[in-house]
């Protein structure tokens, strides 16, 4: 494959030009921006803290939970910095290798979060379908395992994306990535060089980590739907109920907005690109907000002590 005299030689620095189409606002689009991320902040750390101090929040479901307020924490603080700095700012510039990093951070958290979903499933299946064993199978130990297990998984299957990028890519056609941050595809697509291993593994990557982990989702919540509507009381059977609805809320969200962004970026050729700039965003901003707001509405024992910790 020839390579155009315009091209660039492994870059040092990159410029993420933000919104395309929407510089002159950008000022502006940062101030919800910024509002959702605090909101997202001081809501997941009150989770954490209550799911901390309390001691009768030390079950697996809520420990799930205090694993799903980590992992949008440091989802929303891996973009938001730098996305701040180029709307506010006007610091666009980015170290080659910082991209890189960003990069595998932002999709190993999402796919953490994805795994986490899949687990809290698992946990609602056996509390449901086997109440009487759930304490003996869910114990602290496997829970921590089940942690260890999701994150590796994510971090191990993102890290080829890295190597492909850093080795098989050497020219780049421009500097420019038109994002507000670095994604695996915005990186790609700057390359003069062939690129379909790149995008192929990318969407093995994607497809890999969304099948298996909303396969297990669903047949889980058949099995428990199964369970709940053969319960004989209606009042019983509405309480086993409510306390997936939280669970539902976040993982519909989730999945709901991850796949929108995905399809309209590498489908919707016809949409402006700023509409999938700020789609993709919002799907990294959205659920670290919604998540504490969800499960604080949803879940009647942290209601109560965030009830508790404002009163006091």
């Amino acid at each position: 494959m020839s390579i155009s005299n315009i091209t660039v030689f492994m870059p040092s620095v990159l410029t993420l030009i933000g919104i395309p189409g929407l510089q002159s606002v950008q000022c502006w689009i940062g101030i919800p921006f910024c509002a959702i991320y605090l909101i997202a902040m001081i809501g997941n750390s009150m989770l954490l803290i209550i799911i901390k101090s309390e001691r009768s929040l030390h079950e697996p479901m809520y420990i799930f939970v205090a694993m799903l307020g980590v992992t949008d924490i440091a989802l929303a603080t891996t973009i938001m910095p730098k996305m701040l700095g180029i709307f506010w700012f006007h610091v666009p510039e980015i170290y080659f290798e910082s991209c890189l990093l960003q990069m595998w951070l932002i999709h190993s958290f999402q796919g953490i979060e994805s795994g986490i979903l899949m687990a809290m499933a698992l946990d609602r299946y056996v509390a449901i379908c086997y109440p009487l064993r759930h304490r003996a199978i869910f114990t602290h130990h496997l829970v921590t395992q089940i942690g260890a297990m999701i994150t590796l998984r994510a971090a191990i299957l993102v890290a080829p994306c890295l190597v492909l990028i850093k080795c098989r890519l050497q020219f780049y056609h421009t500097t420019i990535i038109s994002h507000c941050y670095c994604e695996h595809m915005a990186i790609v697509k700057l390359a003069a060089e062939n690129v379909r291993i790149n995008k192929i593994y990318g969407l093995f990557v994607a497809f890999t980590i969304a099948i298996f982990d909303i396969t297990f989702i669903t047949l889980s919540y058949m099995q428990i739907f199964f369970t709940v509507f053969r319960l004989p009381q209606k009042e019983a059977r509405w309480k086993a109920f409510n306390t997936c609805i939280a669970h539902i809320c976040v993982f519909l969200q989730f999945y709901f907005l991850g796949f929108f962004s995905f399809f309209t970026h590498r489908f919707g050729a016809h949409v402006p690109p700023y509409i999938h700039i700020l789609f993709s965003s919002l799907y990294l901003l959205v659920p670290p907000f919604l998540n504490p707001l969800v499960y604080g509405a949803k879940t009647k024992q942290i209601r109560i002590h965030v009830v508790k910790m404002l009163c006091s």
